[in-house]
């Protein structure tokens, strides 16, 4: 019986731990039909379609919940993360993967968590232990490696990697943002609104959008459909029910996991066979992610049930 108050303290800690993992699998697998719907869409109009399929399926939970409009105080972080986060950093990330190759994309996107790190430090209080920056510093480590791993050979051009580094702080900008509303709304109304307001931005990609649709193939169309029903409406969804229980940093270093699964569905799907570097990297990723997301042994043994039996009180004697 004691160790049940512990289980239901824990609840919440492991709900928002698979949320997470939702989160990070289906990232993962975004990059995989990226690839297939960026041969047939220009990168305005792969963002305007995946996030006016990604805001249909979204408004359509929200009515069905009937969780009404968000607070007034949360529509500010609400409104910056979907300019940022939705709409900015999706064309730019589109459009920067098509001026480099994969590894350096991967390697200067993933600088993102690190700023998240920094401003989650300096705006929002998050604590930063030392566990967390070890954790952190491995993970990038092994993006590094992977983006080594994957790098052709003049591949890359100046604008492409400022593009890149433009979406990873329109990543951390975002992400930073959306904390604050999180306290205040929930993770449907902010991921729902957000998604709204990103579509809104992207609406001058409306006429290339119609255009290429018009030529593309179905799988292309396909994939883009998938992009917005499932990395976007879902794992967002996901991304600010984990974001609301836990800090920005500690979500940030979780994303490193996301380079690990890109090689490993990347081998699956597409049949591309990665080397000793780029499982190594993969490995590193994974390895520091696991760190950053630990506690120390005294806090874990703290929280840990006790096993130990506790004495029985000693019977009243009998009354006179």
């Amino acid at each position: 019986m004691m160790n049940r108050p512990r289980r239901t303290e824990r609840r919440p800690e492991l709900l928002a731990a698979g949320a997470a993992t939702v989160t990070v699998v289906l990232w993962a697998s975004a990059f995989v039909s990226i690839r297939s719907a960026g041969d047939a869409y220009s990168p305005g109009a792969l963002a305007l379609g995946r996030l006016v399929c990604g805001a249909v399926v979204l408004g359509a939970i929200w009515a069905v919940r009937r969780e009404g409009w968000p607070p007034r105080s949360a529509w500010r972080g609400t409104a910056v993360s979907g300019v940022l986060w939705f709409g900015f950093y999706m064309v730019v990330l589109n459009w920067g993967e098509q001026q480099v190759d994969a590894g350096t994309a991967a390697l200067v996107v993933n600088i993102g968590p690190i700023l998240v790190a920094l401003l989650g430090a300096r705006l929002l209080g998050d604590v930063m232990p030392p566990r967390l920056l070890a954790g952190m510093a491995v993970s990038f480590a092994g993006a590094v490696a992977v983006g080594m791993s994957m790098s052709g050979e003049g591949g890359s051009s100046v604008l492409g990697v400022v593009l890149c580094l433009l979406a990873a702080v329109g990543y951390a900008c975002g992400v930073v943002a959306q904390k604050p509303a999180l306290a205040r709304a929930s993770a449907l109304q902010v991921t729902t609104f957000g998604c709204l307001v990103g579509a809104v931005v992207c609406l001058p990609f409306s006429g290339q959008l119609v255009h290429e649709a018009a030529d593309a193939p179905v799988s292309a169309t396909l994939n883009m459909v998938y992009l917005g029903v499932f990395p976007t409406a879902l794992a967002f969804t996901t991304w600010a029910y984990a974001l609301a229980r836990t800090t920005a940093s500690r979500m940030g270093a979780t994303t490193y996991a996301v380079p690990a699964l890109v090689v490993l569905m990347s081998w699956l799907a597409l049949g591309e066979v990665p080397g000793p570097l780029t499982l190594a990297g993969g490995a590193l990723c994974l390895a520091g992610v696991a760190v950053s997301r630990s506690r120390p042994w005294a806090a874990a043994r703290a929280a840990a049930p006790e096993t130990t039996p506790q004495p029985r009180p000693e019977p009243a004697p009998d009354s006179v």
